[in-house]
């Protein structure tokens, strides 16, 4: 290094003497800035050369190592640490179907708790006997509209039996098993109901057709029925008790075969298509609740209480009729008679009764009549006496002269 340093030292100080001067200048010199308006507010406000220099010196590589690592940052962010992103996809996504189908299933219990509330709601409230069973499965015809539930003659179906829900009729039980029972639907072509009109009171059978609709048939022309009318088990067949929603009455059209009657097409109450829960009814006695019992005991009570008030009244009203009598006809008064009053409860009247039977009472002797009521008819007072009992001292008897 010395032979560079002696070779070229006059050229090295007079590059140093430069550079010095030149960073001498740059200090001293400002660089002016155009923003401003004045000149004097240029100079004054200026950045220092030297100080701009370093900073294009120094900016270049500040830029080139900001950029590199947000280079390094995006690459490790966006590839190499999501080399595992697709598996969390498709972890998430079967979490996603998981909780859907639970959410579903959740849902349809949720229906289904609805639905049974509702059918127990109305169990409990309906005064005939009936027994809940679930539908597990259908015919798989469309020609045959009949289904299965689940209990059978082991919780006491047997056949005719009718099969309701809390909308309306649905069928009757044709075939029983022991722990399964079919049903046959109400729309089906073999099947038939008794029904009445609500507002008209027109009865007819209600049948199938091969489409699966519910129609009346055998109702003469009828200018008084029209759509939205109610219709009503009759109660004739045996199997559905009246009073049973059936449906409504949707469209009237004629007969094809008989000129003078009509086809009545009714929109069934009760969802034939997607039945869950129904109800067998398989006692038509009524029943009634304990309140409802007891209701009716006093009920019962209050109505004997009344009769047997009413009963004491009319005994007053006899007696005071009686007494009334006597007193306006004081000849027919039997001093001998037994005294008879009021009786204020029938076991107090049963015990007089009683009484009565045991001691009754003896018949006036036919003396007192006679001394009552004498006539020409009448026999002698002496003819009358009672054994055991005085005779009657004879009538004083005058002799008639002649004048």
């Amino acid at each position: 290094m010395e032979p560079f340093f002696l070779r070229y030292r006059n050229l090295l100080v007079l590059l140093v003497i430069l550079l010095a001067q030149i960073i001498g200048l740059a200090m001293q010199i400002r660089r002016p800035d155009i923003s401003r308006g004045s000149l004097d507010q240029r100079d004054s406000a200026g950045v220092r050369l030297i100080r701009l220099w370093a900073e294009m010196l120094v900016s270049p590589p500040e830029r080139l190592i900001h950029n590199s690592r947000e280079g390094v940052g995006n690459l490790w962010s966006n590839y190499i640490e999501l080399r595992h992103v697709r598996q969390q996809n498709e972890d998430l996504q079967k979490t996603i179907d998981r909780l859907r189908l639970e959410q579903a299933a959740l849902l349809e219990d949720a229906h289904q708790g609805e639905r049974l509330q509702a059918l127990m709601g109305f169990q409990q409230k309906y005064i005939y006997t009936t027994v809940a069973a679930q539908a597990i499965g259908s015919s798989g015809s469309e020609q045959s509209r009949v289904f299965y539930i689940d209990k059978g003659s082991s919780d006491g179906l047997k056949p005719d039996m009718a099969v309701i829900t809390a909308d309306g009729i649905v069928g009757k039980v044709r075939d029983v098993f022991p722990h399964s029972a079919q049903v046959l639907a109400i729309n089906d072509l073999t099947s038939g109901a008794g029904v009445i009109l609500e507002t008209t009171r027109i009865r007819g059978i209600l049948r199938g057709n091969a489409d699966g609709q519910l129609m009346i048939v055998g109702i003469m022309a009828d200018q008084r029925i029209q759509p939205g009318e109610h219709v009503l088990t009759a109660g004739g067949d045996l199997i559905f008790p009246r009073g049973l929603p059936v449906g409504v009455v949707q469209k009237v059209v004629s007969d094809p075969d008989r000129d003078s009657f009509i086809d009545v097409y009714i929109k069934p109450a009760a969802n034939l298509y997607r039945l869950d829960e129904v109800l067998v009814i398989t006692s038509t006695e009524p029943r009634f609740s304990s309140q409802d019992q007891q209701d009716m005991a006093t009920s019962e009570s209050l109505k004997g209480a009344e009769a047997a008030t009413n009963g004491n009244q009319a005994v007053q009203d006899q007696l005071k009729a009686s007494q009334i009598m006597e007193e306006r006809l004081p000849g027919l008064t039997n001093s001998n008679a037994p005294t008879v009053t009021a009786v204020a409860n029938p076991a107090e009247r049963q015990a007089g009764t009683a009484q009565n039977q045991a001691n009754p009472p003896q018949p006036p002797a036919p003396k007192l009549l006679a001394a009552r009521h004498p006539d020409q008819f009448s026999p002698p007072a002496e003819a009358q006496t009672v054994p055991g009992a005085e005779p009657a001292p004879a009538p004083p008897t005058t002799e008639r002269r002649n004048p």
